[in-house]
Formats: C-alpha cells, structure tokens, sequence
C-alpha cells in the first residue's frame, strides 16, 4: 500500500512513520486534551524544540492525525487539533502510558530493594 509515496508491505513499518519521533507521542497527547495553538504545545513539550515540533506537526499533518487551521486575522492565528483518524490513536497511547507508568513503578521497587 502506497501512503505519502511511501510503498508499506508491514502494517508495523506504517506505525512506525507515524507515531515515531521523540516528541510524537507528547504531541498527540497534549492534542486530545484541547485544541491548541503552537506555543501552547511548545510549552507543553519545553524540551522540544521550535524545529522539531514543526517536523513532527507537518509530518502528523500529513497523515491526517493532526488537523492545523490557520485563520486569516492580524497577527495570524494557526491551531491545532486531532482529527478523527488521531483520535483512533488514543487507547493506543493509553495503553503505553499505562505500561510506562507500571515499568517505572517496577523499576522503582527493584532499585529501592538494591539500596
């Protein structure tokens, strides 16, 4: 299959390309809270730079997980938001959040255990 001239033969590798990136994950996340304007999500996410969410939003653009909407106004207002196809994405994230949350836990008992 054939996705932003990209030839697929593993569902996996199109996971991969979407959902890839350091700072994906934390874009998606924040987006299913609210509609949110790039500074927002750039304070969201501190760490990332101005560069890098701009890939990641124009990549996520692209496979039409985030929807960006400028509107035509002085100074110039662009938001961002989930569309449907993103919000598919949710209980997969909830079930990483939620196996994150379990391995630092368990993380945290077996260093505690050592000391």
């Amino acid at each position: 299959m054939m996705i932003n001239n990209t030839e697929y033969t593993c569902p996996l590798e199109l996971t991969r390309d979407v959902i890839g990136g350091k700072w994906v994950l934390l874009i998606i996340w924040n987006l299913s809270k609210q509609t949110m304007r790039f500074n927002e999500l750039k304070k969201a996410i501190p760490n990332a730079t101005q560069k890098m969410m701009t890939q990641h939003l124009r990549k996520l653009e692209s496979f039409d997980i985030v929807h960006r909407e400028v509107y035509r106004q002085v100074p110039p207002k662009v938001e961002y938001w989930l569309t449907e196809t993103g919000m598919s994405l949710l209980p997969v994230l909830e079930v990483l959040y939620g196996w994150g949350d379990d391995y630092l836990k368990s993380s945290k008992q077996k260093t505690d255990s050592r000391t």
